[in-house]
């Protein structure tokens, strides 16, 4: 078990993009990181090299899977003092007509679902845990605020992640627990290479945009998490700063 003063968090969709940039920034600084994500290969590739990292293979749709990672990491680490609830897919661009069923629940299962569910299992054990407290961080969006066109499913979810996270932000004052949202735009990862050859804009045209370090996204998380629990931002917008974002359409 870590030592009590060694902090810990757990980072959904770490096996990739934002999430693995954070997980391993947490780990370069002392954290003790829960390592979750569907891609159990990847998540051991990485813990194999970090004494502190934690594998924790599991679908975030899946509730009873959820529970049980975060009770073996919490049971691993000691505490649960942070959850950076960051897992969430997208869909190809198309009107509301053109998106199957099964598109449409496979984002909001993924989008708000398996975030409605680790946020429900973080609370749990911040709740219960002594001392009692914590902070949960949700993966917002720019598309949270301001939708791009040909994502419904995604700019739904995004949406309804607001309302858990100021709902979490609320019920958690009794327990010391502190619930904040990061809006990211056009951090570069997999999911944004296709911005450099040109992506929808509102006005119906296709043109490039710019992106921004994934470091800095993880940067930023990093200094929410290490707010003392009297202190929360509620809201940060982290975005490349030329991208079509303040002025869109």
């Amino acid at each position: 078990m870590p030592e009590p003063d060694v902090k810990s968090i757990l980072i959904t969709g770490a096996s990739a993009g934002i999430g693995k940039a954070t997980a391993q920034l947490f780990l370069e600084q002392g954290w003790t990181v829960g390592l979750l994500a569907r891609r159990g290969g990847a998540l051991a590739e990485m813990a194999a090299s970090h004494p502190n990292a934690h594998a924790l293979e599991c679908n975030v749709t899946d509730h009873e899977a959820v529970d049980a990672a975060f009770d073996k990491f919490v049971e691993a680490a000691g505490r649960l003092d942070v959850l950076f609830n960051n897992a969430g897919r997208g869909a190809f661009p198309a009107t509301i007509d053109e998106i199957s069923p099964e598109t449409w629940l496979s984002v909001v299962n993924v989008n708000l679902n398996g975030m409605f569910w680790c946020a429900r299992a973080a609370f749990r054990h911040m709740r219960q845990q002594s001392p009692q407290g914590g902070r949960i961080i949700n993966n917002g969006s720019i598309s949270a605020m301001t939708p791009r066109p040909g994502a419904t499913p995604y700019n739904a979810t995004k949406h309804a992640v607001t309302g858990l996270t100021k709902s979490l932000a609320l019920d958690g004052r009794p327990y010391s627990i502190a619930c904040s949202q990061i809006d990211i735009g056009n951090a570069a990862t997999e999911m944004t290479v296709r911005m450099a050859k040109g992506v929808p804009q509102a006005d119906g045209s296709l043109k490039p945009e710019p992106t921004m370090a994934v470091e800095d996204v993880a940067s930023s998380v990093l200094h929410m998490a290490n707010l003392p629990l009297e202190a929360n931002i509620l809201s940060m917008t982290v975005m490349a700063t030329n991208m079509p974002f303040v002025g869109r359409g």
